[in-house]
């Protein structure tokens, strides 16, 4: 598991050995959700996050999307 980012208490994770489609893993306290990146930004699934914390989680990808998907293509050598 990688540390992409971290924000506001929202940890933001790939796996190194994770399949297609691009996605973040997210992640704080006793809460996880999931997000694929393309070929839109999508929640796959949420574990425990409210409404107003999906809708921070959303922003800080839209707001780092690049930087996230630069970080999914180190492990995989792309």
């Amino acid at each position: 598991m990688v540390k992409v980012l971290e924000e506001k208490g929202y940890r933001f994770y790939i796996y190194s050995n994770d399949h297609l489609l691009i996605h973040i893993h997210i992640i704080k306290e006793d809460a996880e959700a999931k997000m694929h990146l393309e070929p839109e930004i999508l929640i796959k699934y949420n574990f425990g996050f409210k409404s107003k914390e999906l809708r921070n989680i959303l922003l800080t990808i839209e707001i780092n999307f690049d930087y996230i998907k630069q970080r999914w293509h180190e492990p995989f050598n792309e």
